[in-house]
This record gives structure tokens, C-alpha cells and sequence, in this order.
């Protein structure tokens, strides 16, 4: 009896232990944090949804933020994005045609306005009509704008620019970031006397003020894609998604000054 009583003792507490570290498992891997790329604009508005989220039995998100180009190129290359969302179409449609968003997951968020802004004391006026005079009002200095070759908010810009024919006048003039976030800190450090940014930027830094608004028609449409990828495991992305389609993101999307697109859940 001795004998036998050792081996299936070993054995069940075996069993046990392998039945102990499986019922611990997967609660672990259900609180990992959900992986969002996202536009750079978004930061402070993302951020308070995703404690929202949480608040309401979520689980923990984590960001990158930085330009739409820059991210789509990280997850081109392997990056571990659960969910991509994009400051335009141009970067979400080329991950679509790579194979790695998940297409049927997608969906219109948001949309947004490009503002001219200047340091908080400035003295400079304009209104924003064909032929402004952007040029004199830069005089010897720069235009602060994101990278207006790659980055939604520069190309946007650049656009609006084009189409008011003072493009031309300025192009040498313009001090291109990295992202919109770096154009903003560029004119609210007074590094820059002007610079094109999205209205919700200007309404997170009190250093800035905006002189006027591009008009909507000078330039495309300006959305905000969002998606899951093709390379997410985490099973909590889809409801995260989903959150950012109901009516509590929609309130604080809509405060930060976007204008929601999706329909509410």
C-alpha cells in the first residue's frame, strides 16, 4: 500500500497543478492590454475613452501615437498592432491592399478641420480666402506643418494651400514635423509664427490660438479610419472597436471637437 500510495499521489498532484495553472491562465491572458495605433490628433480624446472603457469592465489599452505613415509602416513590418486608426483613408487603404487589416472590421470614425494658428500673443490677423496674404505674414520666418509628403494632416494642408494658390509662395518656407503634434509644439513654443493644424490640436494647447479655419472644400475630406489587424491576437480589440462605435465615445470624440461619422451601436 505504501508503494502504490507515493506514484498516485505524485500523480494527482500533477494533475492538480496542471488544472491550477490552466484556470490561472486564461484569466491572465484575458486582462492583457489591447495595442492601438493611433494618429497622433487623437491622443487626449483616445485616451479618456479608453479609461471609459475600462471603468466599465474593460480591460487596459495601450497606445502608440505618432503620424498615420509612420505607424501603418511600423504594422507593415510586423509591429504589434491590435487595432490601426488612421488620421485618412490614404494609410488604412494601403494596409487593407497589404493583407494586414482585417477589411470587414472597418469602419469611418471620425472627422476633423485644419486651422491656421499662431502663439498664443500674437498680434497677427488673417482671414483664410484665395490669395491670403501667408507669405507676408511669415515674412523671414516658417510655416510649422506636419511631413506635407506623407503625414494626413501635412497633406491636407498642403492641399488646402495648393488650392487657395498660395502654395507656391510659401513652399520654401515650411518647417516640416514629424507628426501634427510636432508642428503644434513648434508654434506653441514660438519656434514658429504660424502653423496648419487640426482644430482639435488647437483645442488641447493654450499656448495656441487659431486665426481661422481652411475651408472644407479646399481640401479632401478629412477621416479617420479605424480597424483591427490581421496580425492581433488579443480577443478584447473587437470589443474595443466596437466601444469606440457607442454613445460614450461618441460624447467624448465629439467635446474634444471631432465630428463622429459611425453609426452608435
Amino acid at each position: 500500500m505504501v508503494r502504490s500510495f507515493k506514484p498516485i499521489t505524485a500523480a494527482l498532484f500533477a494533475a492538480l497543478a496542471a488544472a491550477a495553472a490552466t484556470a490561472f491562465a486564461a484569466p491572465a491572458r484575458a486582462q492583457e492590454p489591447v495595442t492601438v495605433f493611433a494618429a497622433a490628433s487623437l491622443k487626449e480624446s483616445i485616451e479618456q475613452v479608453a479609461t471609459a472603457w475600462k471603468a466599465a469592465g474593460g480591460t487596459d489599452v495601450r497606445f502608440s501615437f505618432a503620424g498615420s505613415s509612420a505607424l501603418a509602416k511600423q504594422i507593415e513590418e510586423g509591429a504589434p498592432a491590435d487595432i490601426f486608426i488612421s488620421a485618412d483613408l490614404k494609410w488604412m487603404d494601403h494596409l487593407d491592399q497589404a493583407g494586414r487589416i482585417k477589411t470587414e472590421s472597418r469602419f469611418d470614425l471620425l472627422s476633423n478641420r485644419i486651422v491656421l494658428v499662431a502663439p498664443k500673443d500674437s498680434e497677427l490677423t488673417t482671414t483664410i480666402v484665395p490669395n491670403f496674404p501667408l507669405a507676408t505674414l511669415l515674412g523671414d520666418e516658417r510655416l510649422a506643418m506636419a511631413n506635407v509628403d506623407a503625414v494626413p494632416a501635412g497633406t491636407y494642408g498642403k492641399a488646402a494651400l495648393e488650392t487657395l494658390g498660395v502654395w507656391e509662395s510659401v513652399k520654401d518656407k515650411v518647417a516640416q514635423a514629424e507628426n501634427v503634434r510636432a508642428a503644434l509644439l513648434l508654434v506653441s513654443r514660438g519656434e514658429a509664427p504660424l502653423g496648419i493644424v487640426y482644430e482639435t490640436d488647437a483645442r488641447v494647447d493654450p499656448s495656441v490660438k487659431i486665426l481661422d479655419r481652411f475651408p472644407e472644400e479646399s481640401h479632401p475630406a478629412i477621416i479617420y479610419p479605424a480597424a483591427l489587424t490581421t496580425d492581433g491576437k488579443n480577443p478584447a480589440a473587437a470589443d474595443f472597436l466596437a466601444y469606440l462605435r457607442g454613445a460614450d465615445a461618441h460624447a467624448i470624440f465629439a467635446a474634444a471637437g471631432f465630428t463622429v461619422l459611425a453609426k452608435t451601436n
